[in-house]
């Protein structure tokens, strides 16, 4: 940016994501669908200013990203509260939830959501569990989280908005790939406004 003439500072692009970063991720459109009847659950150990947490997470059948939440444990009260919390988010219930063997599933299952199959086997919950690179990968680029709030609020947005400009480009032919990206720019233009560059003195 700065070989551009464009001049911003941290604090810039910070207020940038956050004002901005609320809006794209429910108002990108393209791809958007009601979550499919299969929903994978999973969760993954982060360090959050030095200590362990748990980043659950759960996505459907196409790998879109349906809820995520930071808590301090993984035990049956926390995957109730996960369960809970996601069925609220998605105003809907699935028909079967795959996860691994972690025993808090099925102890929160039996209580939450009994009328739901469960199918626990670690080779199954492979989508979940891919899902959860680009975390690793934000968490690399942020050099660890700073805190709950700050893991809560960015991993949602990145989640959300990650499918939105990496659409599966080994399904598509070159030009489909070029004329999708553009008309989901375009997208992301029209909700975040144009930037407005400085103006030389």
């Amino acid at each position: 940016m700065l070989e551009r003439g464009v001049v911003v500072s941290r604090e810039t692009i910070r207020r940038w994501c956050l004002s901005s970063g609320r809006l794209t991720p429910t108002r990108c459109v393209v791809g958007v669908s009601l979550p499919g009847g299969k929903w994978h659950l999973g969760e993954v150990f982060v360090k959050v200013n030095g200590e362990r947490k748990y980043l659950w997470r759960a996505v459907d059948a196409d790998g879109k990203v349906l809820d995520i939440l930071v808590q301090n444990r993984r035990d049956k009260a926390a995957a109730k509260r996960f369960i809970r919390k996601l069925m609220k988010a998605t105003q809907s219930v699935p028909r079967v939830i795959v996860t691994d063997k972690l025993r808090s599933y099925g102890a929160a299952h039996r209580e939450a959501m009994p009328s739901v199959e469960h199918r626990s086997h670690k080779g199954l919950n492979n989508r979940a569990e891919n899902s959860h690179q680009p975390t690793r990968q934000r968490e690399r680029a942020m050099k660890g989280f700073r805190s709950v709030g700050g893991a809560q609020s960015s991993c949602p947005r990145s989640a959300a908005s990650h499918p939105h400009f990496r659409p599966r480009r080994h399904l598509m032919t070159a030009t489909e790939y070029r004329t999708g990206m553009s008309t989901r720019f375009t997208i992301s233009d029209q909700i975040t406004g144009p930037a407005a560059l400085p103006t030389a003195a």
